[in-house]
């Protein structure tokens, strides 16, 4: 067993928390991999993606999530959100693939993907590799302080208000984009009526009202 010396001059360095992941992670085999890398993470619940380290977020797909995402269209969204950090990564875990369509869907969306979201790709081979990949990238020089929100400020201004209203309850971006569209700005929206917000948010518009009028 060993003993701590109380009496060394050497300075015991304090352990940072250097992955954060989303809280829908902690079930994963790569967080277990992690921590037997002694890695440190930290659970928290993310706008965006599944892993964050420092400005760089990552989004984590299995090869069958890849494929429900592309199927039902969501992937493309979150490649655009991912894009609101200063820095982002794909990873695609090539284990326990089957094959559920066209092989040139998949090469259409990497090329896609690569060329024209200019997101980075990374394939790994399964949760094990994923996790060293990100203990590389954790253990990087690392910045005084980061934040969990994404950036607005590589957001045009119509992105960026679109950004906020998304922050309300039931404010999808059909829904964010239909009232900057009706309404031309954010402070507009804010002296609409009820009656006006109801032609687009319909019931929700009594909530959003009150949540934009209320003092705070």
């Amino acid at each position: 067993m060993g003993f701590v010396d109380i009496f060394s001059n050497k300075k015991i360095e304090e352990k940072k928390t250097n992955i954060i992941a989303d809280n829908r992670e902690k079930n994963s085999l790569v967080i277990s991999e992690l921590i037997n890398q002694n890695n440190i993470v930290k659970f928290e619940q993310l706008i965006i993606g599944d892993y964050l380290i420092n400005d760089l977020v990552i989004e984590r797909k299995t090869k069958s999530d890849l494929i429900s995402s592309i199927i039902d269209k969501r992937i493309f969204n979150q490649l655009e959100n991912l894009k609101k950090y200063p820095n982002y990564l794909l990873i695609i875990e090539e284990n326990n693939f089957q094959l559920t369509i066209p092989e040139n869907v998949i090469r259409g969306f990497i090329i896609s993907t690569v060329v024209k979201s200019k997101v980075p790709i990374i394939f790994t081979k399964n949760e094990k590799d994923t996790a060293k990949y990100l203990g590389i990238l954790a253990n990087k020089k690392e910045k005084s302080s980061y934040s969990l929100r994404p950036s607005r400020n590589f957001l045009s201004n119509e992105k960026q208000a679109q950004y906020i209203l998304e922050g309300f309850p039931n404010i999808g971006p059909i829904k964010a984009k239909e009232l900057i569209k009706q309404f031309k700005s954010l402070k507009n929206i804010s002296n609409a009526s009820k009656e006006q917000l109801a032609n687009i948010l319909g019931k929700q518009s009594e909530e959003f009202y009150n949540l934009i009028n209320q003092e705070l």
